[in-house]
């Protein structure tokens, strides 16, 4: 017997957010996505290679792309969808086909590199000339916002907090899907490295679940902890408070860290209920220290290949699907169905006319 899709409308699960939820999905409904939006911390490690190679100059705008489309072409076979940003990556890869039409393209709406204030807040931006919108025209499956979140800091908190909602608010009037990115980051006079941001890092990372998860449709979320800084029976209970706390489904960034740290890192999260993962520099990072262009691409083509391949195996044996944070099943979907004349009301703030009503209008010649 059929269900209404009221089940998923419910949900905040419109027709544009579910095709999203979709494309950028594994058949199971786990996520296995690969980040390439990162533009300063990529041109960064091409400078030092060139530094190293005894070159002093910034990489080129054409370097920079040509490194996101080998990364996009050699590696995207073993992931669900790819992430990239605007300036150098999603049309590039969109019109070079290194993009597969069977992967999904999220798209990254912020400006890389972000304003601080007096005690060292955050306080992120839009990249200029660049919107929802835009993201949406072009045909892509997903806006992606990263939006640091330090919950101590109350002047950056409110201003990270009203730009998600912003985002999120223009998400919904396009009716595309949102993912959203909080990450903790050291106040003033603080590091990645000293105690005090460590010991406050977990409780940040749960914190921002609760505050901002009811905001996104996929909650990517940082690792609540830091290996060998507290025990892993410590980092699996901050997991699974980290789960209770999203109230959408969720997967971990992997924020740069060794390949195996990853690894330990996402086996933990899938076991506590994350759908899978949005992983960058930990499955590619090592690119750039390859000596020769041929180098390069045997590395992407392998080493960094294998890793996702690896990652991928276990959160499609192992992660939630995204229906099943929210208690579904497949079978579930299968059943749910759309009442007769439902485009008369989609994508209107107008009351739904009656079934009388809408009969009358589709009755009509044509």
């Amino acid at each position: 017997m059929s269900e209404s899709v009221t089940q998923l409308l419910g949900l905040g699960l419109t027709p544009g957010k579910l095709r999203g939820l979709n494309r950028i999905s594994n058949n199971n409904g786990t996520f296995t996505m690969l980040a390439l939006d990162q533009n300063n911390s990529m041109i960064n490690m091409a400078r030092e290679a060139l530094q190293k190679s005894g070159t002093e100059r910034e990489p080129t705008y054409d370097e920079i792309v040509e490194a996101k489309l080998e990364l996009t072409r050699e590696m995207c076979g073993h992931a669900s969808a790819v992430l990239l940003d605007a300036v150098y990556g999603s049309w590039n890869a969109v019109a070079s086909h290194s993009l597969p039409a069977d992967k999904g393209l999220l798209i990254r709406v912020e400006k890389s590199g972000a304003q601080t204030n007096s005690k060292g807040g955050i306080q992120g931006e839009i990249e200029p000339g660049w919107s929802v919108a835009q993201i949406k025209k072009m045909g892509a499956d997903a806006v992606k916002l990263l939006a640091q979140y330090e919950p101590s800091e109350p002047q950056s908190a409110e201003h990270q907090f009203a730009f998600a909602q912003k985002v999120s608010a223009d998400c919904k009037e396009h009716d595309i899907l949102f993912l959203l990115e909080p990450t903790s980051y050291p106040l003033e006079g603080e590091t990645k490295e000293s105690d005090s941001y460590l010991n406050r890092k977990a409780q940040t990372v749960i914190d921002s679940a609760h505050h901002l998860s009811r905001l996104c449709d996929v909650y990517k979320a940082e690792f609540p902890g830091t290996l060998d800084h507290e025990s892993d029976e410590k980092l699996q209970e901050n997991l699974n408070s980290l789960n209770k706390a999203s109230l959408a489904p969720w997967v971990l960034l992997s924020a740069g860290v060794d390949y195996p740290q990853y690894q330990k890192q996402v086996a933990m999260a899938v076991t506590a209920g994350a759908s899978g993962v949005l992983g960058g520099r930990a499955f590619w990072k090592e690119y750039f220290l390859q000596d020769t262009l041929p180098l390069r691409r045997n590395f992407a083509a392998g080493e960094a290949s294998e890793r996702l391949s690896e990652v991928n195996d276990m959160v499609q044996k192992k992660a939630k699907p995204w229906y099943g944070h929210y208690g579904l099943e497949h079978d579930d979907l299968k059943r749910l169905r759309a009442a007769e004349g439902w485009f008369h009301h989609y994508g209107s703030s107008e009351p739904l006319a009656s079934n009388q009503q809408n009969k009358k209008d589709l009755s009509g010649d044509y």
